[in-house]
């Protein structure tokens, strides 16, 4: 909004006076600045307006900031914003059908024209210089996803064509359409500043003509360069090489660059030029610079409307639910649902929301076991402390400050509910007494591992004065300790020489269960990748805590009793007696733990070995956990179906006890179960075999009430804190950590949308200066659903007024990821023949071909294919198109260039693709590496890696040298390894 000089002056008083007191009201309803909006980004810039992304849709207004106009409302974020030549069309990608396309619509506003249909993301980039054709990058047709290509595609409509550069992002032509000037790869870092490595971006400019390239200079110790963009024959574009980014230009013709801008307390952002000036975003605000005038001035655009992810609504249903326990008597289960606490009923009754605290993060929910209380974690005060509140959720919580380290974890109750244990995030044990508020540190980890404090979990002896836990040892082995509250002192249990979890005293305190492995070492090495399909195995233990007590599992044998015969003077004296005075019932043993000899008191369970874990003692003598099985391909990752098992002592028999769960808890009188399942949550007797679906608890009907404006501030706050807490550096690598919150806080009145405050924390994090960090996820309001595109596994080419098969892809159709639709059996498509229709419709260039496939991933299509571009010998079949193709791509490509080298070096040289240091590449090195290990010499390609772990495990099969050999009567000797490339 603006105001503009009246002829009369008193009505421009009352007219003034009349918006500033509608504005003061305002200002209580919404605090985004709709005079001078914030936060908007990715702007383009034509002859006489600006166009701009603000709440993930399209805006227009004029050079001076007036007439703002919305060009789009979709569904879905729409994006990347650019004008055509004459300022008539606006090219942008969209999301409208959840998958990102490129668009056109006119710049005074219309209905956007579809484009592409290609399941890839098509990114708009700008126009050719006659404007007939978008610009875009899309990886739809590249061997590897870490890189693009560029392609143009008309506006009136048609199949998208390939450019003649290999790789490229961020491109734009020149004026004369001669030359394109490009990033060859994405930025690597946008969140790691003054980043240097090797994947620094840089400027390349292509010659359409001879295909040659230039570079734009870069300083001594790099830089990065982006975002280049054309201003008649110079280049201008957004660099860091002098600290913030700026605007630079550089002259081809002098090979000089010059800076254009000088800020320093934010950097440019999302550039672009027209019309003899560059648009770019900048602390907030979108500028303009006038290349003629040498200077920018800052825009000032009022954009007011609904901004519908402002909106308060409620958020149901069982995705939100983090973590949760269950009562002591299982009548109700307790749950950490999108930071609020909320209890559910088992049967009968209403979800009910205990906090009810929309801008606060309540987390950990633990049920004491008299059934009173719920203990939680909440950073209502800006800081996180344990809470205790009735579990009515009536009256105020009793709040206590802990005093660690900020974040905290694992709490849990003592069977007499006055005592609590916990972890924070330096991997330190303590408790906390309820009445006095009083914390005691327990112990520490000697070794700090990521995500380490999920593995300090706690159990409490049934007298409440002992608490069993794990500590790492130096070599990453986990002992069992044992920790007297009334002595204030550690004792180990097990030696170290294992690896143990999840100790857990038995109901009548007599046995301590534990999960032991001997087989643990290559799995506990942290980062090394030589680990990656090793399989950890665990056994069932338990160790008898006091002397006086006899093996539980000590091998019994049956015996016959035989009959005594009574004498004459027991048979008289055999008549009814008086019923005897009932003896009082004995006192409950004294709980302890005789530490001399514990070890030989350690007994191993007959269960054989496995991937076991949720070790839970249920009544006397049982104990439940989990059984993983293996991950049912190489490349699926983590475990495979899991369920849970019960172990009885007195029967000595372990049997299945329900089906498939992703964890479990038991009530407190260990007479049922919380049992998660594939995102379904149920409260079942721990006796007998569940039935399906059954104590099945209705999580849909919990919701809670979502305040985005106070939920955003809350999450910009704990990413500050979590940083504050856990970056490895206490000195956060230079950078005033609390004067980054202040000065980045200043952006939260201004959000529009979810999307607005990753933005916000990326900027904050940035300051940091370090890579692996990384900001993304939340909660978008109105995400179109994905309408999933079909391939065919093809590269095509336009002939004789047909699409015609370029190449075929071939697979392994007993891989599902590697299926490839024209090559199953029956099919046989071959590369030349022609795609002359889909599901009996006539296909001719230029209808889009990808269009045709739209919605048909996963289903059968009938294609006509034949040999002669006028449908002569041709035949129709049915395929079954796949939503991706790049691991055909990747595939073809890999084994392509295994050709490549046995043919330039007669066969002497293998050659190893490795996509990354994680699953893929330890999956892709296995398979390419041993059939070819009787090469004299081998090419590892990890061209586009992806990261992962340390990658020890490459390298100790490359550098293994030969250590015997093998005399044999018939055929070749062999070698060990047998596996091994010495050179010529």
């Amino acid at each position: 909004m603006f105001f503009r000089e009246e002829v009369v002056v008193r009505k421009s008083i009352v007219a003034l006076a009349f918006i500033l007191v509608m504005m003061s009201g305002a200002s209580h309803l919404m605090a985004v600045d709709t005079v001078d909006t914030k936060l908007l980004t990715q702007p383009a810039v034509s002859a006489d307006r600006v166009a701009f992304v603000y709440a993930n849709d399209l805006w227009t207004a004029d050079l001076d900031g007036r007439n703002v106009r919305r060009l789009t409302s979709g569904v879905g974020a729409e994006m990347l914003p650019a004008f055509s030549p004459d300022g008539s069309l606006i090219a942008f990608s969209g999301q409208y059908d959840g998958n990102t396309d490129v668009y056109v619509v006119p710049a005074g506003g219309g209905v956007p024209k579809r484009l592409t249909w290609h399941p890839a993301a098509d990114l708009v980039q700008g126009f050719t210089p006659d404007g007939k054709a978008v610009l875009f990058v899309s990886a739809r047709f590249s061997s590897n996803r870490a890189y693009s290509q560029l392609f143009t595609v008309p506006v009136k409509g048609g199949e998208a064509g390939m450019l003649k550069v290999p790789y490229a992002s961020n491109a734009e032509f020149s004026p004369d359409g001669r030359f394109i000037a490009y990033n060859p790869f994405p930025e690597a870092f946008t969140q790691w500043k003054n980043y240097r490595g090797g994947r620094f971006s840089r400027i390349w400019i292509f010659n359409a003509r001879d295909y040659g390239i230039e570079k734009v200079p870069q300083p001594e110790g790099r830089s990065n360069d982006v975002d280049p963009m054309w201003m008649g024959k110079n280049v201008v574009f957004r660099s860091d090489r002098n600290g913030e980014f700026n605007l630079f230009s550089f002259d081809p013709a002098s090979k000089e660059v010059e800076q254009l801008t000088q800020f320093k307390d934010f950097p440019v952002l999302s550039a672009s030029s027209g019309a003899g000036r560059v648009v770019f975003e900048q602390a907030g605000s979108l500028h303009l610079y006038d290349i003629a005038q040498g200077r920018s001035r800052r825009l000032m655009i009022g954009v007011a409307t609904d901004l519908p992810e402002l909106r308060e609504r409620y958020a149901n249903g069982s995705r939100w639910i983090r973590g949760g326990a269950v009562s002591p008597s299982g009548a109700r289960a307790v749950f950490e649902f999108r930071g609020e606490i909320v209890t559910a009923p088992a049967e009968k009754g209403d979800p009910r929301n205990l906090t009810q605290t929309p801008g606060v993060h309540e987390r950990s929910p633990a049920w004491s076991p008299d059934g009173k209380s719920i203990a939680y974690f909440s950073d209502a005060s800006g800081e996180y402390e344990l809470h205790v509140r009735t579990q009515d959720g009536k009256g105020e919580a009793k709040k206590f400050k802990l005093g660690g380290s900020g974040f905290y974890g694992s709490p849990n109750w003592s069977p007499d509910s006055a005592k609590i244990a916990f972890a924070d995030n330096s991997l330190t044990l303590y408790w906390i007494d309820v009445k006095t508020g009083a914390v005691k540190k327990i112990a520490s980890e000697y070794l700090y591992q990521p995500g380490g404090q999920s593995s300090m979990g706690t159990s409490w002896s049934p007298d409440s004065k002992w608490l069993a836990y794990t500590l790492g040892t130096p070599t990453f082995f986990r002992r069992v300790h044992v920790y007297s509250l009334d002595q204030d002192k550690d004792f180990p249990v097990t030696d170290g020489l294992s690896d143990v979890d999840e100790p857990t005293f038995d109901a009548e305190g007599k046995y301590l269960w534990f999960l032991a492995s001997t087989d643990a070492g290559p799995t506990r090495q942290w980062f090394d990748m030589s680990n990656a399909d090793m399989r950890r195995t665990s056994s069932l233990y338990l160790a008898v805590l006091r002397k006086d007590l006899p093996n539980p599992l000590a091998k019994e044998s049956d015996e016959e009793k035989p009959k005594e015969e009574k004498k004459e003077g027991e048979k008289a004296a055999d008549k009814p007696a008086a019923v005897p005075a009932k003896e009082p019932a004995k006192a409950p043993e004294t709980f302890r733990i005789d530490f001399d000899g514990l070890d030989n008191r350690i007994v191993v369970v007959p269960v054989p070995a496995g991937v076991y874990s949720n070790l839970q003692a249920g009544e006397a003598g049982k104990v439940f956990y989990r059984k993983d099985e293996p991950p049912p391909t190489p490349t699926a990752g983590g475990p495979g179906e899991s369920s849970i098992r019960v172990y009885d002592l007195a029967t000595r028999k372990d049997e299945a006890f329900g089906p498939a769960c992703d964890g479990f808890a038991l009530t407190a009188d260990r007479k049922k179960l919380l049992v998660a399942s594939r995102g379904a949550f149920s409260i079942i007797p721990a006796s007998g075999k569940p039935q399906p679906g059954q104590g099945k608890l209705n999580t849909d009907a919990i919701e809670v009430r979502v305040v985005p404006e106070v939920e955003w501030k809350q999450i910009f706050d704990e990413a500050w804190r979590i940083n504050r807490d856990f970056f490895y550096d206490p000195n956060f690598h230079g950078a005033d950590w609390k004067a980054m919150k202040a000065k980045y806080a200043a952006f939260l009145p201004h959000l529009a949308c979810r999307s607005d405050l990753n933005r916000v924390i990326q900027w904050m994090c940035s300051e940091l200066a370090v890579g692996h960090h990384r900001v993304g996820g939340g909660d978008f309001v109105g995400q179109p659903a994905r309408v999933a595109g079909g391939l065919l596994g093809a590269d095509y080419a336009v002939e004789n007024g047909r699409y015609r098969f370029k190449k075929v892809f071939g697979g392994l159709n007993w891989t599902p990821e590697l299926r490839a639709p024209l090559a199953e059996p029956g099919i046989d498509v071959k590369a030349g023949e022609y795609l002359l229709a889909v599901e009996g419709r006539n296909l001719v260039p230029p209808d889009n071909l990808f269009a045709r496939f739209e919605a048909t991933a996963g289903k059968i299509v009938e294609i006509t294919v034949g040999p002669n571009p006028d449908g002569a010998g041709s035949r129709t079949v049915k395929v079954v198109p796949i939503a991706d193709e790049g691991a055909l791509r990747n595939r073809d490509w890999v084994e392509g260039n295994i050709r490549k080298v046995h043919a330039a070096t007669n066969g002497r040289v293998a050659y190893v693709y490795v996509p990354n240091t994680s699953t893929l590449g330890h999956v892709y090195f296995k398979r390419y590496f041993f059939p070819q290990a009787d090469k004299e010499a081998i090419i590892v390609d990890e061209r586009f890696n992806g990261g992962g772990s340390v990658a020890d495990y490459y390298l100790d099969w490359l550098r293994k040298p030969v250590s015997a050999y093998w005399a044999m009567r018939y055929g070749a000797d062999l070698k060990t390894p047998s596996a091994s490339i010495q050179g010529p």
